[in-house]
C-alpha cells in the first residue's frame, strides 16, 4: 500500500501509486513566476521630506524628558499625580480581586458535588 502525508488530517493516509510518489506542493508543466518585491519600490530620503508639512505640533520629548527624569523620589509610573494614582490603584485592585477570584474558583472546582 501507499502512502502520502495529508495535510488536512495531519497523519499518513493511504493513496493511490501516482499520488505517492508525487511531492506535495510540486505539480508538473505549471510555471512558477516570481513574486513582486515587496519593498521595491523607492522610498523618499529623509532630506527629502518636510518634516514641518508632516507634524505641525510642538516637540515635547525634551520636556517630558526633564520631567520624567527628575529625581524627586516618585517612582516614575505616578509622576504625573492623581490620574496615574488612580490608574495604579485601579490595576492594583483588579489584579487582587481577580486572584481571589481564581483561587475561589480552584476551591470550588477541588469539592467533589453532592449526591443527594
Amino acid at each position: 500500500m501507499y502512502y502520502k502525508f495529508s495535510g488536512f488530517a495531519q497523519k499518513l493516509v493511504g493513496t493511490v501509486p501516482a499520488a505517492a510518489y508525487t511531492p506535495q506542493g510540486l505539480r508538473a508543466g505549471v510555471v512558477s513566476e516570481t513574486p513582486a518585491m515587496i519593498f521595491g519600490t523607492p522610498t523618499k530620503l529623509a532630506s527629502e521630506s518636510v518634516a514641518s508639512a508632516e507634524f505641525l505640533g510642538q516637540n515635547k520629548v525634551l520636556e517630558l524628558q526633564k520631567f520624567f527624569q527628575k529625581s524627586d523620589g516618585v517612582p516614575v509610573h505616578l509622576k504625573r499625580g492623581l490620574p496615574d494614582r488612580l490608574l495604579y490603584r485601579t490595576t492594583m485592585a483588579l489584579t487582587i480581586g481577580g486572584t481571589i477570584y481564581c483561587l475561589v474558583a480552584l476551591y470550588m472546582a477541588s469539592q467533589p458535588k453532592n449526591k443527594n
